[in-house]
């Protein structure tokens, strides 16, 4: 597993918070902690890369990159 922080523009609620956890939501992701602004979470580079994840975010509609 590695860390990965990421930085994220665009959020401004809860509503926001649950959008990217879903996004987040992918297999080989866990412990995600999903804040306005951010998110830190650990993925498995076999199962998913760190631009998939931002790719993710930015389908939920949201600007993300890696801190």
């Amino acid at each position: 597993m590695q860390h990965l922080k990421l930085t994220i523009e665009g959020m401004s609620c809860d509503h926001c918070v649950h959008a990217v956890e879903k996004a987040l939501s992918a297999p080989g992701v866990e412990n995600r902690a999903v804040r306005v602004g951010s998110a830190e979470l650990d993925y498995d580079p076999g199962k998913v890369t760190p631009e998939a994840l931002v790719a993710a975010i930015g389908e939920e509609g949201f600007a993300a990159k890696i801190a």
